[in-house]
Formats: C-alpha cells, sequence, structure tokens
C-alpha cells in the first residue's frame, strides 16, 4: 500500500520477538526457538501457529518494518490503526488471566519464553502468549514512553515506562533482539508523528536529529531492514568467516517487503532485498575499518608498554648510549638524504625504472647465498629465537616503495635482499652486535639502532627494532634484527601492522573511538548492528578470557554504545571485558590492557552519574601507575648499587650545576650499565673473547668484491670501541 501523505498518516511496524520469563534464570539456551514474522502496523496474521513446530534451534528473529514471511502467501486484513486514547499499563500478580492476553497465533509457545508485540504506530507493548503460572509481577500491556537499557549482566534487558508512570523491566532471549528492540523504541519516541506531543514521551537522541516524518519513517525503515537481514544471514549461517551452523529449518527464508512492493511483484522484491544486501556490505566494510583502528591501536599500546619494560633491563643506558653507523635518527619513512644507498648502475639514464628495479633484484638474487651464510653463523653462535631470509623483493614493490619514501629514486632501497633475525632480549642484542663487529665489520655499511633508544621516534604503529646493511657482492643487503618481546606481539603480522598504521595515519591519535566522530547517528546504530553480527555466536556472558577475537569485537562495541548513549550497555560489556582480563594468566588486574579499560569505565560511570563507582576506578589507574614508577625506582636502584658508594655520593653532592647533575647521573647510569653488561657477556657469551676468529671462514665467501673495509662505528658516547 502506498502512501502519499505521510504527515496525515500515521506508519509504523509492528515488532514481535521472545523475551525471557521472569519465573525461568536465565536465557531459555537450549529450549525451542520461535519463528517470528513482521508485518506493517495496520497489518494482523489471521494464521495461528504451533511455534514448537516452527523451530528447533534456540535462535530469535528481530522483525522489521515493511516485512512478510514468504511462506505466508495469503492476503492480510487491513484494520484500522490503534487508537491514541489513554492507555493503561497491565502488570499481572501471580499468574495472567487469559483474558488480559491476546495470544493470537501464538497459542503453543515453550515454557520460559514469552512473546511480546511492539506497534512503533501506537507505541503499545503487548504480551502474545501466556505466561507460566509462576511468573508475577509480569508486564502485560503499556503504551511506552521511556524506554533504556537495563543494567542486566547478560545485556538483554530492557527498562521502560509507561505513560501513566509505570516502569516495567524486560529480558530479551538474545542481545540482538534487545539492541533492535530498543533502538526502534527510540527512533519511535523521538517521532513526534506517532503520536500526540506529550512531556511524558522521552527520547533526548533520535528527537535531536531534527528530521521530518519521512526522514524519520525511511531512517526506521532501513534499520530495521538491515537488523532483519542480518539476523536472517545469523540464523542460516551465512555469516563469511564464522563458524558454519547447519541452517536452522525455516530460518533462512527470504523476508519481502511489503510497503515497496509495487505490481511486478517477485522481481522487484529480489531488487529490494538486494539493496538491502548493498548497504549491509557497506556497512559491514565500515566496521572492519574501525575494529582494524581498534586493533591497530591496541597492537601500538603493547609495543609501548613492551619497551618500558624492556627499558628496565640493566643493560639499556649502555646500549641507549650507543651511536649507530649512518643512522640519521629519523623514523626510516621520509628520508630523502640516505647515506647508504646501491652502487650507481651504468647506462642507467637510458634504463626505465623497471628495468632498473629487474636490474638490482638480479643483484640481490646473486648476493642472498651469502646472506643466508651470515644468517646461519650468528643463528648458531647465538641461539636466536626465529631465523628468516628473504624473498627478494619484487621490483613493482621496489618502485612503489622507492616512490613513498625516496622520491622515486631505486638505489636508495636496501632490502631488496633481506633476512631477520629474533634475539631473546637486549644483551643478546648487545652481543650480535659485537660478534657482527669483530667478524664481518668490513662489510658493514649501516647499523640503525635510534629506533630503540628512549628519545627517538619509533616507526609506524609503535615498533622498534635494529637494522643492519652490509654490502655482499656489490649489493647492499638489510638484516632486520628483531627483539622477542618486540616481535611477539604481532609476529609476521607486524610488516602489515606497520603498513596500515603508516597508510591510516594511527599514531596522529590515541583513542580508537575517535575514529567514530562525525558519524551520523544512523550509521553508528547500523554498526551496532554489525558488531552484534561479529559476536552472533558468543554472547557478552558467554564470553571466556582466551576468547581474544571476540575481547577485541566488544571492546569496539562499548565504543558504539558510548558515543550512541546508550552507557548502560558499555558499562555493562567493559565491566565484563575488565573481568576477562584479571582473570587472563598473561594480562591480569595491573596490565595495561586492563589499566585502559578502566579509563572508559570511568568515562562512563561519570556520564551516568556514578561518580564513586566512577572515583573508585580512577583510583585503581592511579595504583597502576604508581606500581609502573615503583618499578622504574627499583630498576634504577639496582644499577646505583652496582657502584662504589663513593661515587654515587660524590654525585648526589653537586647541588650547585643541576645541568651537571644530570649529565654526570646519565654517565654513571651508563657505566653501571655496561658493568651489567660485562658480567652477563661473561656467563652467556663468553666466547666473544675469541674476538670471532671462528667466523673468518664463514665469511670468507661473503667478503669477496669488497672495495676495501669500513669501520664498524658502534660506539658509547660517540667514540669508537
Amino acid at each position: 500500500k502506498k502512501r502519499l501523505d505521510c504527515n496525515l498518516t500515521m506508519s509504523g511496524t509492528i515488532l514481535e520477538a521472545a523475551f525471557v520469563d521472569p519465573a525461568f534464570s536465565g536465557s531459555p539456551s537450549n529450549r525451542s526457538s520461535v519463528e517470528l514474522r513482521a508485518f506493517e502496523s495496520q497489518q494482523v496474521s489471521p494464521k495461528k501457529i504451533d511455534i514448537r513446530e516452527e523451530v528447533a534451534e534456540t535462535t530469535t528473529v528481530t522483525t522489521t518494518t515493511g516485512w512478510r514471511c514468504c511462506r505466508s502467501s495469503k492476503d492480510v486484513e487491513v484494520v484500522e490503526p490503534s487508537s491514541m486514547k489513554k492507555f493503561e499499563t497491565k502488570i499481572s500478580g501471580n499468574g495472567v488471566p487469559e483474558d488480559d492476553v491476546d495470544v493470537g497465533m501464538y497459542g503453543n509457545v515453550p515454557e520460559g519464553i514469552l512473546i511480546y508485540r511492539l506497534d512503533t504506530s501506537s507505541r503499545e507493548l503487548k504480551l502474545m502468549s501466556k505466561a507460566s503460572d509462576q511468573s508475577s509481577n509480569l508486564l502485560v500491556q503499556m503504551k511506552v514512553a521511556k524506554a533504556g537499557p537495563s543494567d542486566d549482566k547478560s545485556r538483554r534487558g530492557m527498562h521502560l515506562v509507561g505513560v501513566d508512570g509505570t516502569s516495567a523491566k524486560i529480558v530479551a532471549c538474545e542481545q540482538r533482539t534487545a539492541i533492535a528492540w530498543l533502538e526502534a523504541m527510540d527512533m519511535m519516541l523521538g517521532h513526534t508523528s506517532k503520536s500526540s506531543p506529550s512531556k511524558k514521551t522521552n527520547s533526548k537522541m533520535w528527537s535531536s536529529e531534527k528530521l521530518n516524518t519521512q526522514e524519520r519513517n525511511k531512517i526506521e525503515e532501513d534499520y530495521l531492514n538491515l537488523a532483519n537481514y542480518s539476523n536472517q544471514l545469523i540464523r542460516a549461517g551465512a555469516i563469511p568467516g564464522q563458524e558454519q551452523k547447519k541452517a536452522v529449518d525455516g530460518a533462512g527464508g527470504i523476508y519481502y517487503s511489503v510497503e515497496v512492493q509495487p505490481e511486478e511483484g517477485e522481481n522487484a522484491s529480489e531488487e529490494a532485498l538486494e539493496s538491502i544486501a548493498k548497504r549491509r556490505a557497506v556497512i559491514k566494510d565500515s566496521w572492519d575499518f574501525y575494529r582494524m583502528i581498534c586493533s591497530l591501536l591496541r597492537d601500538r599500546r603493547k609495543y609501548d608498554e613492551v619497551f618500558r619494560k624492556l627499558q628496565l633491563d640493566p643493560v639499556y643506558p649502555y646500549l641507549n648510549s650507543m651511536t649507530g653507523l649512518n643512522d640519521p635518527g629519523d623514523d626510516g619513512y621520509e628520508n630523502n638524504d640516505k647515506a647508504v644507498v646501491q652502487k650507481d648502475i651504468k647506462k642507467k639514464s637510458q634504463m626505465t625504472k623497471t628495468q632498473i628495479a629487474k636490474e638490482l633484484v638480479a643483484q640481490a638474487e646473486e648476493s642472498l647465498p651469502a646472506l643466508v651464510e651470515i644468517c646461519k653463523a650468528l643463528a648458531g653462535s647465538l641461539g636466536m629465537e626465529e631465523v628468516g631470509i628473504g624473498p627478494v623483493k619484487e621490483p613493482q614493490a621496489a618502485i612503489r616503495k622507492a616512490e613513498k619514501k625516496y622520491n622515486g629514486d631505486l638505489l636508495k632501497v636496501t632490502d631488496y635482499c633481506r633476512a631477520l633475525l629474533v634475539v631473546k632480549d637486549f644483551p643478546c642484542l648487545l652481543a650480535l652486535l659485537e660478534l657482527a663487529r669483530d667478524s664481518f665489520g668490513p662489510l658493514i655499511r649501516r647499523v640503525k639502532l635510534s629506533t630503540l633508544k628512549t628519545n627517538y621516534s619509533t616507526l609506524p604503529g609503535g615498533y622498534r627494532d635494529c637494522k643492519i646493511n652490509l654490502e655482499l657482492k656489490g649489493h647492499i643487503c638489510e638484516i632486520q634484527v628483531h627483539v622477542w618481546p618486540m616481535w611477539v606481539v604481532c609476529g609476521v603480522d607486524g610488516f602489515r601492522h606497520y603498513r596500515h598504521c603508516l597508510e591510516y595515519s594511527t599514531d596522529s591519535f590515541d583513542d580508537p573511538y575517535d575514529a567514530l566522530g562525525g558519524l551520523d547517528r544512523k550509521v553508528i546504530a547500523e554498526l551496532v548492528v554489525m558488531a552484534e553480527e561479529a559476536v552472533a555466536d558468543t554472547p557478552l556472558d558467554k564470553l571466556e578470557w582466551y576468547q581474544e577475537k571476540y575481547i577485541l569485537d566488544y571492546f569496539a562495541e562499548a565504543g558504539l554504545f558510548m558515543k550512541h548513549g546508550l552507557y548502560a550497555w558499555a558499562e555493562t560489556t567493559l565491566k565484563r571485558l575488565i573481568q576477562l582480563r584479571t582473570e587472563s594468566p598473561d594480562i591480569g588486574r595491573d596490565h595495561h590492557e586492563t589499566m585502559i579499560l578502566y579509563k572508559y569505565l570511568e568515562e562512563t560511570l561519570r556520564l551516568r552519574g556514578k561518580d564513586e563507582e566512577a572515583q573508585e576506578a580512577a583510583d585503581r589507574i592511579v595504583a597502576a601507575e604508581t606500581k609502573k614508577s615503583d618499578e622504574k625506582v627499583e630498576a634504577e636502584k639496582g644499577l646505583w648499587e652496582s657502584l662504589v658508594s663513593g661515587e654515587a655520593l660524590d654525585m648526589i653532592m653537586d647541588p650547585n650545576r643541576k645541568e651537571r647533575e644530570e649529565e654526570e647521573k646519565m654517565r654513571k647510569e651508563v657505566k653501571a650499565s655496561k658493568k651489567q653488561w660485562r658480567k652477563i657477556r661473561q656467563q652467556r657469551y663468553h666466547f666473544l673473547d675469541g674476538n670471532g676468529s671462528e667466523w673468518k671462514q664463514s665469511t670468507a665467501d661473503a667478503s669477496q668484491n669488497v672495495d676495501g673495509p669500513t669501520s664498524m662505528a658502534i660506539s658509547e658516547g660517540g667514540e669508537n670501541q
């Protein structure tokens, strides 16, 4: 039926869904489910259905605007809209009299499940199924004036207030049912054309959007259609990347739009479904991007925390004092004046970029065997955690890198031939640098240590490593040296993390929820639908501490709730995530990830007016920061104790020159750190005293075609060792 004047004719949606009977605890997880159908608010279904024969799996359809089950081919009877007269809320005492319930088509509903119907045109909520005789204080009917999420730990509850001031709580069988219903209610209450103006009606969120009636109707239709389509995919087991389940009988049926169905019939309905599917694809891409931002910033924080702990290593001040070779001290991205470059190619001016790249790749392939031998020798002596060789960079990849970093100069690309070594810790890195210097120092052209130093920038995304460039058979090769605690955060996916952080400039902001800035209310609501689709297999109250994928999904969803004004559900989600992080043996109560969750929880609690709880969260954060400071003090204390007491006292008793004190303190720390390194070196790497003589034979082949020796300028304080 086409409506020509939306301002004169009220339109809405009938939503019917399964809720938990309060006489039964929890969600009816292992009981029969309900196949529900939706239709326009001016239509009713004449057919009575036995729910037990419909579906045998516990999932619930969130019904939507303008939809009718494709299996229901009969014409529906059109009736007049519900009147807007004064409506009295009914709440039962013990049991529900049959006269108070219009059972309709739901004549046989499994025990523990209640069916409610919401008419968004009249704002009427009504119980549509019989309840248990044990049920008490059960909501039977209400004209809704206010709606909001409840503090139910399962995150399936809604708190409702009727126009007569009566309040009640209903709990859905599934999370996504509660979310879709609450959003529909908020749209309904913000839609002034659906009710007579009343001070009792409250929806600050959608009413603030300043939309006309036609715009609001379209938003409601689009949202509920998307929610329904997503729900059908979930029930049919058709979500890509999720565990595939056998489709529920009838659950995968296609629903057709009544409101937009023209005379062409089936073809036009397929076009409507295609339109919804395309909209879902767009929103799904947006959700994936937002979730990726959350993941990238999470891993950056992990890198920062790992580096903070690495700096507590007693040998770190010594490493931090070192100066590399040809190390400009930048983050390695924009370096047009790079000192170490490939040798010039004859007839370069007559060659295309592709030809130059192919020539350099050919050189890299010739140098690769020598690089393999060097890496095998290093790994054999130091016991590397992980070793990787190649592959040689492709010509087109080299051209892209040169364009991005070096203004197209292919000679400045020095990782055509590359390898990676993963050392256990900083002492192992120091041993590797010393062994490299003594064994094949003449081959070394660059040692880049700057990203591992305190006062220098990290690589995009927070990563830190050491790079050694050496010349083999006339070609500059690269060995990337990774420290195990940094490497293990992302493993081999670390480069993808680096590339994405670089592409999306994630270092320019700290809060992943800032990525939601500028999105309107409709898009946020649709993103919540996609979030629920992502966690469909794992409800919040069933989530375990080891399910990292879902923990990240729920963290991202909590940000959507905060941006959407659903603070109660944000609070519930964050508290559950904090509990899981506390239970995790790898994370725990005082871990930086737990503290980040506490910061968001504090913000949410203050927005809800729970200042006392918010202060408790703030105190927890302060206590964790104090603990970190104490760890640093203890590490510094250990260095001071390695000095003779007289030297420390001389440094402290210099009150007249503060700058001098700082310089002296740093010098003393480096000296103490070097002393610690010598102890570790003697215990773990005593073979270094052989000055690398056992390496001469293994590096003889790699030393060919080197024009001349180059000193290894790894030094402390700028002086060659």
